[in-house]
């Protein structure tokens, strides 16, 4: 290994290193709170050192989302590879049962994935093209596989001809979304007020969904069919 080489891995070493600390940071004492400074402290370098490597807390905070969506990424590419077969719906609704499970396994990358798709921190100034262009790279790799499972449902008959793609796919996100935002942060107050369990509700509000894009005519047309 030449020198250049040399540097540029011990550079990716504490850039990671950086983003380890970070999110230890970000995930005990919350985003709000938690300051460069305390980043500095945790990955045990100077305050200087971590702005040669990023320039803000923001930017840092997009690099543990490019994580957190590789992860989520690599669930969701691994499930649907298990069940090629299975017709668009049952996709759709294996690729929100893996963004449950997402939340089960790495709740503080879900965390900060949620707060992201309700917020506006991709406004916030000082994040580098870069950072925050993967960002939405990764994001909107997960969206492409909900708009591909509509097209394929419309071709396979098993979801409505009229509605329109891309419109569809991001009020879909949108409804799914806002059903974990709520399921998951007041599962305390739902299952204890009113007595309900908030993953067997999750199920039934994605069937819900469900029933506003499927053909209803698609079980009659194949039975007329046979």
């Amino acid at each position: 290994m030449g020198i250049s080489e040399r540097k540029e891995k011990e550079k990716q070493i504490r850039r990671n290193d950086i983003i380890d600390a970070a999110e230890k940071v970000f995930f005990s004492k919350g985003y709000d709170v938690a300051t460069m400074d305390d980043v500095a402290k945790k990955a045990e370098f100077s305050k200087r050192t971590v702005y040669v490597y990023f320039n803000s807390k923001e930017q840092l905070y997009f690099e543990i989302m490019v994580r957190g969506y590789k992860i989520l990424i690599e669930m969701m590419e691994a499930v649907l590879a298990e069940r090629k077969n299975m017709n668009a719906i049952d996709r759709i609704e294996l690729m929100s049962k893996t963004l449950y499970q997402f939340n089960i396994e790495y709740p503080n990358y879900f965390d900060a994935i949620m707060c992201y798709e309700n917020g506006e921190k991709d406004f916030i100034n000082g994040i580098p093209d870069n950072s925050r262009e993967e960002c939405y790279a990764l994001g909107e790799k997960i969206f492409g596989y909900l708009a591909a499972a509509l097209a394929d449902g419309v071709e396979e008959g098993v979801i409505r001809g009229d509605i329109e793609i891309i419109d569809t796919a991001i009020i879909l996100w949108s409804c799914t979304i806002g059903l974990f935002n709520m399921l998951i942060k007041k599962r305390n107050y739902i299952e204890h007020y009113h007595k309900r369990n908030s993953e067997k509700l999750l199920l039934e509000g994605l069937d819900m969904l469900m029933i506003t894009i499927k053909n209803l005519n698609w079980g009659k047309e194949n039975e007329k069919e046979k």
